[in-house]
């Protein structure tokens, strides 16, 4: 279900958060030079808090549905201090709510990474932002901290070009108010503003149509692009490996070439789709019938800005409903986002709050993390380790074996089913150890912690300091490979098998 309202909810949300940035000056306000501001502020603190609220269609909804949907409705986030130094450097100290527990964290990051620390975890969590692919993993002979100032130099001018050609919605006002920002009386002005669904879809023709008239604003667009982009492509070309004739042989031999093609083949684009939008968009709606509930009255935002005489955002209450087209598969009829926020200290001098890592890190990277490892981080009565091991069930594993494969599958012998004990271990997350010259392996279960010993040609082993008997004993193969009784070996870590009849698949399951 959540896959099919994601689709639903993506155009409009896009569409109207472009609109936000289409505000031209009202009631002697710059409104459009406020949200450029707003896009500036380097340093500042907030407080803001969101929820989220499905209506389910109740005819269609079942009880597991509805069930479902309930929970996600007592979802909500609430950030009750978040300090921002600059564009790399911030913390944030709040809490998630659900179902009426509420998780408090603690998060603070660098250019380098992020630290999390939440309740119940004996150590924070750290994430590299090179595991994020940040533009310090970019393999490129490029300066990226040049690159990531020229982005934030061009995203304002990339709004400012949008805000141009958009024109306010029918329903936009601006008062004079009086308004409380982090307990301080501000004398701020008011940014009222409402549109649905349909006049959104009404705009989107007159906004191609500007657009495809401001030769010289598009070019200059395109100019500024082309400095920021190119020299990060023509980098890329000139690694080794890279070269590709084919490919520089149609790069454009300068800015203006390339500026006067791309503008052409742009131009080309937008004169062709308004020349037929009108029946191309009936013919839309009439194959996707569905479209006219998303884009239909019901749909609806409703913004208040609050802009000081600076003309920044200082506070914000907005209300998002994309009305959904109910069905057996996705029965809702709207999804509302609430949001607001208060912003102070603007510009000013910001000192974040580091979250408190004496004690130790746990980091997160790729591939080299078991879940183990994540849960005996936390508190098994805390809420994170229930969550993180009933809902998001990241212990759970599949796998399955081809018969007779010795390399990565089972053999049977005497009537009973071997498998590679390093590689079923390690499909689990257990660690293998075995000293050289010595038949004594200890596998060590990654969920519990157990030690599972056995030792080559014989059935005597221990699980968990429990002397148990194997059907047969480990032995070694003659590819050099141990193997060990697969029943014994999968259930000892925790899983089930099972084995399909007709082509003598083994399927092994962890919960």
């Amino acid at each position: 279900m959540s896959r099919k309202l994601s689709q639903w909810m993506a155009v409009p949300l896009v569409l109207l958060l472009v609109i936000l940035t289409g505000c031209q000056a009202v009631g002697g306000v710059n409104v459009s030079q406020a949200m450029v501001n707003n896009t500036n502020v380097k340093s500042g603190e907030t407080k803001q808090s969101m929820h989220i609220n499905i209506e389910p269609d109740k005819q269609l909804a079942t009880d597991e549905d509805l069930e479902m949907i309930k929970r996600i409705n007592s979802i909500s986030l609430n950030i009750d201090h978040a300090k921002m130094k600059d564009a790399n450097t911030a913390s944030v100290k709040g809490s998630v709510s659900i179902e009426g527990t509420k998780l408090p964290f603690h998060l603070s990051m660098d250019k380098s990474g992020m630290t999390i620390d939440v309740d119940g975890a004996q150590k924070p969590v750290y994430i590299s932002l090179d595991t994020l692919g940040g533009a310090e993993t970019m393999l490129l002979p490029i300066d990226t901290k040049e690159l990531e100032k020229q982005l934030q130099e061009l995203s304002p001018k990339v709004f400012t070009f949008v805000m141009k050609h958009l024109s306010n919605p029918k329903n936009i006002s601006v008062t004079p108010v009086q308004e409380a920002v982090n307990g301080e009386i501000l004398s701020l002005n008011k940014l009222h503003m409402e549109i649905n669904g349909e006049e959104l879809l009404a705009m989107f023709k007159p906004f191609l149509t500007s657009i495809s008239k401001d030769e010289q604003g598009l070019k200059q667009l395109i100019g500024d692009l082309y400095d920021v982009l190119y020299p990060v492509f023509e980098s890329y070309m000139g690694l080794e490996g890279m070269e590709n004739e084919g490919i520089t042989s149609i790069l454009p031999n300068s800015k203006e070439e390339a500026v006067t093609s791309i503008y052409a083949m742009i131009k080309e684009g937008l004169d062709s789709i308004l020349a037929n939008y009108d029946q191309e968009l009936s013919n839309l709606l009439k194959d996707t019938p569905e479209l006219k509930t998303v884009f239909g009255s019901e749909t609806k935002l409703n913004m208040d800005f609050f802009i000081d005489s600076k003309l920044d955002i200082r506070k914000q209450k907005m209300s998002l409903k994309v009305a959904v087209p109910a069905s057996e598969d996705l029965p809702v009829r709207s999804v509302t986002v609430s949001a607001d926020s208060e912003l102070w200290n603007v510009g000013g001098a910001v000192t974040v709050d580091q979250v408190d890592a004496s004690r130790g890190v746990m980091e997160l990277t790729e591939g080299e993390v078991t879940p183990g490892q994540v849960l005996r981080n936390f508190d098994p009565n805390s809420f994170v380790y229930q969550f993180l091991k009933n809902e998001m069930k990241i212990t759970t594993k599949s796998i399955f074996l081809y018969p007779e494969d010795e390399e990565f599958g089972a053999i049977t012998v005497k009537n009973t089913t071997f498998v590679p004990i390093r590689y079923l271990s390690e499909q689990l997350d257990a660690e293998v150890k075995w000293t050289k010259g010595s038949k004594q392996i200890v596998v060590i279960d990654d969920i519990t912690g157990n030690e599972i010993v056995l030792t080559v040609d014989s059935p005597k082993a221990t699980v968990a300091g429990q002397e148990v008997t194997m059907v047969e004993s480990a032995f070694v193969g003659k590819n050099g490979k141990t193997y060990v009784p697969l029943r014994f070996m999968a259930e000892s870590l925790g899983a089930t098998i099972e084995k399909e009849q007709d082509t003598g698949w083994i399927f092994i399951d962890r919960p």
